[in-house]
C-alpha cells in the first residue's frame, strides 16, 4: 500500500492573508491594483481528506474509453492501472512520507483560468508534506522540457500569482513530446534536474502527451513519475471522475457578462441582431452553458446540428424563421449564439472540408479554378454557395493535425449573409415586413485569462494538492480529478483517474494514435434537456438574463455553473423544479 501522508493542522491555505512580497523578477507590485492584490490574499479552502492524515486506495483494474486491444499494446506499462482514491487514514507519519522531492511542472496547450492555483497547490503541498522540495517550471510549455529552460520556483515568485488568471507565471506552448529525438530530450531533462515527478497542466492532447511520456519514463525504469491536471475552458476534457475541466466556469461566466450587456444594448436600440461566436472547437458546452445563464432568442448547438444531419440551408432557415416570427411581434433585434466549430457538425460542410483537405494536401492550388474539378457535384453546390469571404477562409493553411482553423472562420458572418439573402428573398414574398441588421462579435480570448472565479480557484488549488499527493505516494500515468464539486468544499473527494481509461485510438497516417475522447454535449443531459423545453420561449418572449460580471463576495460568489449543478444534481430540487422556476416571467428582463 502506498505511504499515508500526515496533513498539520494548519494549511497553508488557511492561513493569515500574506501582503504579497514582490521581487525583482516575475510579477512587479506596480502591475497590480487594488482588485489584483486583495484577490492574491483570497483565503482557499481544501477538502477535509487533504488536511488530515490519508491512503491511497486503489480501485479495480481500469479499461479504455474504445478499442482497448490498441491502448494496451500502445500503453503496455499502465494499461489496466486502477485509479486512486485519497481517504482518510489513523496510520502515524513515516519519515519516508515526509522525505523531499523534486517536482517539475508545465502549461501546455491554451490558457485557463486558475492554472497559477494548479501550481500554488502544488508548492503549498510541498511545503507542508516534503519539507527541502524543489518545484520547477518549465517555461514555454512542453518545450521548455525537451530544452530543460525552467525556473525555480519560489514561495516570493509565486506569491503575486495566486489567485490571479493567465499563465504568464511559466507561459504555455502547443509543442508535443512525440517524436524518439523529443522523448530522449525529455529524457534528459527530467535525469539532469533528478526529477521525482512531473506535472502536465493541459487539455486532451496534453494530457495523451502525459500519459505518453508517463509510459517512456516507466518503460526505461526511470524514477520521474507524471500526473495530468484537466485544463480546458471548452469543457470537453470530462468523465465520470472528472467532472469538469478548470477554467470553464470562469470562461464561461466572461462571456455571459458580455452576452447580457449585448442584450441589454439590443434592446435599448430596438434595431440589431448581436450574432455571437463562442468558443469550443469540437463541443458546445460554453454555447450551452451561456445559453442557460442568459436566454439569447437563439442558440445552435452543434451536437444537435450533427445529430439531426441539418444542412447549412437547414440552419439558416431556422434562424430566419425565428427572425420573421420576432418581427410580426415587433422585435426587430434579438441575440444569437454560435459555437466555434458549428461548421464542423454540419455533414454537408464536413464533407466539403474533406474534400478540400485532399486537394490542399496535394500542394497549393491554381488561381484559375481549376482544382475545382476535382470536388464532387454536391461539395462544389456547397462551396459556390458560400459567401466568397467563407470560401477563402476554408482555403486557409490547415493546423499541425490537418484540420480546418475554424477559429478562423467568420461563421458568424456568414450566417448573417445568408440571413439577409434568404430576408430579402421572403420580403420579395411579402412573408416578411421587418428590418435586419446583424452584427457579429467571436468571443474567445476575451475568456481564457480572467480571474479565476471562486470556484475554479479552489478547485484547481484542489487540483495542484491532489496532483502532488499522488506523485509523493508514487503513482503516476494519472489525471488528478477532484469530485462531489456540488457539496461544500470540506466535502470535495480527491483522487487521480488512469489516463489510460479515458483514451480512444484514431488512424492517422496509418498508425493508430491515442487520443483522449472529448466529451460532447450530452442531447439526453439534464442541461440540453434544460435548454431545449425553453428555448422557444427565450426565441419570442426576451427573457434576456444579464448575469452581470463574476462575483469575488456576496451570495453568488460560490455558486458554480448551471452546466454542472444539473449535471451533479447538486441541489435538492429536481430539474423540473429549475425548469418551472425559469417559465416564471421576470417583470425587470421581459418586454
Amino acid at each position: 500500500m502506498a505511504p499515508s501522508i500526515a496533513i498539520a493542522c494548519e494549511v497553508a491555505a488557511e492561513r493569515p492573508a500574506q501582503k504579497p512580497a514582490y521581487t525583482s523578477y516575475g510579477r512587479m507590485a506596480a502591475e497590480f491594483n487594488e482588485v489584483q492584490a486583495s484577490r492574491v490574499g483570497h483565503r482557499l479552502q481544501l477538502p477535509s481528506v487533504l488536511k488530515r492524515q490519508f491512503e491511497i486506495v486503489d480501485g479495480p483494474p481500469s479499461s479504455s474509453a474504445g478499442n482497448p486491444d490498441e491502448i494496451s499494446k500502445l500503453f503496455p506499462h499502465l494499461f489496466g492501472q486502477p485509479s486512486a482514491l485519497l481517504v482518510p487514514s489513523a496510520t502515524v507519519t513515516t519519515a519516508a512520507s515526509r522525505q523531499s522531492q523534486k517536482i517539475g511542472v508545465v502549461f501546455s496547450g491554451g490558457q485557463a483560468p486558475g492554472g497559477h492555483n494548479v501550481i500554488s497547490g502544488i508548492f503549498d503541498y510541498l511545503q507542508e508534506h516534503g519539507k527541502g522540495s524543489t518545484l520547477y517550471g518549465f517555461k514555454g510549455g512542453p518545450a521548455g522540457i525537451m530544452k530543460c529552460k525552467y525556473l525555480d520556483l519560489t514561495a516570493d515568485f509565486i506569491l503575486p500569482y495566486r489567485n490571479q488568471g493567465g499563465f504568464d507565471m511559466l507561459c504555455s506552448g502547443r509543442d508535443k513530446i512525440e517524436t524518439p529525438e523529443q522523448f530522449k530530450q525529455a529524457e534528459e531533462t527530467v535525469l539532469k534536474l533528478d526529477l521525482d515527478g512531473l506535472v502536465v497542466i493541459g487539455g486532451d492532447d496534453s494530457n495523451t502527451n502525459a500519459c505518453l511520456l508517463a509510459e517512456n519514463f516507466r518503460s526505461k525504469n526511470m524514477k520521474t513519475r507524471v500526473i495530468g491536471c484537466p485544463k480546458t475552458i471548452d469543457g470537453d476534457l470530462k468523465c465520470k471522475e472528472v467532472p469538469i475541466s478548470f477554467g470553464f466556469d470562469t470562461a464561461c461566466k466572461t462571456y455571459a457578462e458580455l452576452i447580457g450587456n449585448l442584450m441589454v444594448d439590443s434592446r435599448s436600440s430596438g434595431k440589431y441582431y448581436h450574432f455571437v461566436r463562442l468558443m469550443g472547437r469540437a463541443a458546445s458546452h460554453i454555447t450551452l452553458q451561456c445559453a442557460l445563464e442568459t436566454h439569447p432568442n437563439i442558440t445552435l448547438i452543434g451536437e444537435e446540428v450533427a445529430a439531426k444531419r441539418l444542412t447549412l440551408k437547414n440552419v439558416t432557415d431556422y434562424i430566419v424563421d425565428v427572425i420573421c416570427k420576432r418581427s410580426e411581434l415587433g422585435y426587430n433585434y434579438g441575440v444569437v449564439l454560435i459555437p466555434e466549430g458549428l461548421i464542423d457538425f454540419i455533414p454537408e460542410v464536413q464533407q466539403l472540408i474533406s474534400e478540400l483537405n485532399e486537394i490542399l494536401a496535394q500542394g497549393p492550388v491554381d488561381e484559375g479554378g481549376m482544382w475545382k474539378e476535382k470536388l464532387k457535384a454536391q461539395s462544389l453546390q456547397l462551396f459556390e454557395f458560400l459567401p466568397r469571404s467563407i470560401q477563402k477562409q476554408l482555403m486557409l493553411e490547415r493546423d499541425p493535425h490537418g484540420n480546418v482553423q475554424v477559429a478562423k472562420i467568420e461563421t458568424e458572418t456568414m450566417l448573417i449573409q445568408m440571413a439577409e439573402e434568404e430576408l430579402e428573398k421572403r420580403k420579395q414574398e411579402n412573408k416578411y415586413k421587418g428590418t435586419f441588421k446583424g452584427l457579429s462579435h467571436f468571443f474567445g480570448y476575451e475568456g481564457r485569462c480572467g480571474f479565476p472565479s471562486n470556484f475554479d480557484a479552489t478547485y484547481c488549488y484542489s487540483l495542484g494538492y491532489a496532483a502532488a499527493a499522488l506523485l509523493h505516494c508514487g503513482k503516476t500515468g494519472l489525471i488528478a480529478s477532484v469530485g462531489n464539486l456540488g457539496a461544500p468544499v470540506s466535502e470535495w473527494t480527491v483522487g487521480g483517474t488512469a489516463l489510460t481509461s479515458l483514451m480512444d485510438v484514431e488512424r492517422r497516417h496509418g498508425k493508430f494514435k491515442p487520443v483522449i475522447k472529448k466529451a460532447m454535449v450530452d442531447l439526453q443531459g439534464a442541461p440540453f434537456k434544460l435548454f431545449s423545453a425553453m428555448r422557444e420561449e427565450w426565441a419570442l418572449k426576451n427573457r434576456y438574463l444579464s448575469p452581470g460580471p463574476i462575483q469575488f463576495v456576496g451570495p453568488t460568489s460560490h455558486a458554480v455553473n448551471l452546466t454542472l449543478q444539473l449535471e451533479l444534481a447538486a441541489r435538492a430540487r429536481s430539474p423540473g423544479d429549475r425548469m418551472a422556476e425559469l417559465q416564471q416571467p421576470n417583470p425587470k428582463t421581459s418586454s
